[in-house]
């Protein structure tokens, strides 16, 4: 009998064994699948980071505005040779304050539609010139790719260039975006790039590019007739939105995540949510000519923060753009630039009329 029992205590502790083994091998799994064993192996981003190309961009860039875009150590490591479907090179005739790109997927028809009859409404101040563009890929269907072109005969404002439009292919829509921008509207003085669920002012906008660092304070403060003093310099480098300080997401059930070999640093630069960003010409410039130096990355938010980065272009907050849906009412939306969420047409329609009708938008 006692035999017996330490037989099966002996087993016993087998299988507890047996069974302990599987449940380490399982948890070790997790903790792989989850990336909590990844960080360990992160760079320290303040004292290790590099990125290709291992040169001063700045320096590149100023050879590529000369003309001598591909010595080294400044050869090219990325192009942008997607054809140009739908353009319209009258566009941007005239003398441009403001540019508008909207970054829209092609089968939002109806968003386009109320953006053009809300904030992308290019008649809205008589003052101040504006033009807005929607910035498309292309698509395997061909009734779409039909209603996309009858759309751009009835308008005249798509921008769509030769690659499939997804999600992963953001970053290559933002940077035709930047170049339409730089071979198509080389003058405006300042660009507003946006998604197309995004309610905008376009008011608060042009406030905003008045006197970024105190707005909207300094509109209490103006005394009539001597706003010019609040206008920024034509040649100022302003790359601006709602800064982001983070790190990468190393579990590999989300869908941004980042491997090791991908990017090996603990913390990304400083960058701007894609929802709604605001360029100057001047950083424009350097935007687009630097990309062609500056290994390219598959999220476009990070991507332009990788290449302010290298640019000592430093991204300036703005604590008005909102990256998520900011909860509406008349007053709290007086200074709204931007807000993220507005997917329904109808509902940004509404609340764009109410923000105009009181003197917001």
């Amino acid at each position: 009998m006692l035999m017996h029992n330490m037989a099966n205590s002996v087993y016993s502790l087998f299988k507890m064994k047996k069974y302990f083994k599987y449940v380490v091998i399982v948890l070790l799994w997790l903790l792989y699948y989850f990336g909590v064993f990844t960080h360990f192996f992160e760079l320290d981003y303040n004292s290790k980071f590099v990125y290709p190309l291992e040169t001063n961009i700045s320096k590149c860039v100023m050879n590529a505005q000369s003309g001598n875009s591909d010595q080294p150590p400044c050869s090219k490591i990325n192009s942008l040779q997607y054809d140009l479907l739908l353009s319209n090179d009258t566009k941007c005739n005239g003398n441009i304050h403001l540019l508008i790109l909207v970054k829209s997927s092609l089968n939002h028809f109806d968003r386009r539609r109320t953006i053009r009859r809300t904030w992308g409404f290019e008649n809205r101040f008589s003052d101040v010139p504006t033009r807005t563009v929607f910035v498309l890929g292309k698509s395997y269907d061909i009734d779409l790719e039909k209603r996309i072109k009858e759309e751009h005969e009835l308008y005249g404002d798509i921008v769509q260039y030769d690659f499939i439009d997804e999600y992963y292919n953001n970053t290559i829509k933002t940077m035709n975006a930047i170049k339409w921008a730089s071979t198509h509207c080389n003058d405006s003085r300042f660009y507003f790039f946006s998604d197309d669920d995004m309610y905008v002012s376009i008011k608060n906008v042009l406030r905003y590019l008045r006197n970024p660092t105190e707005y909207p304070e300094y509109l209490s403060k103006e005394v009539k007739g001597k706003q010019s003093k609040h206008i920024l310099p034509s040649d100022v480098v302003l790359f601006t939105g709602y800064v982001f300080h983070s790190s990468p997401l190393r579990h590999q059930i989300s869908k941004w995540y980042v491997s090791l070999s991908e990017y090996p640093y603990h913390m990304w630069p400083p960058y701007v949510t894609a929802g709604a960003y605001m360029l100057s010409n001047a950083a424009l410039v350097k935007f687009y000519y630097g990309s062609s130096y500056v290994k390219r990355f598959r999220f476009d938010d990070i991507y332009l923060g990788l290449l302010s980065k290298k640019l000592n272009i430093k991204p300036l907050h703005c604590e008005h753009i909102y990256f998520y849906k900011k909860h509406y009412s008349i007053s709290s939306y007086k200074y709204v630039i931007a807000s993220h969420g507005y997917d329904d047409s109808e509902e940004l329609l509404n609340v764009w009329i109410e923000q105009k009708s009181n003197g917001n938008a």
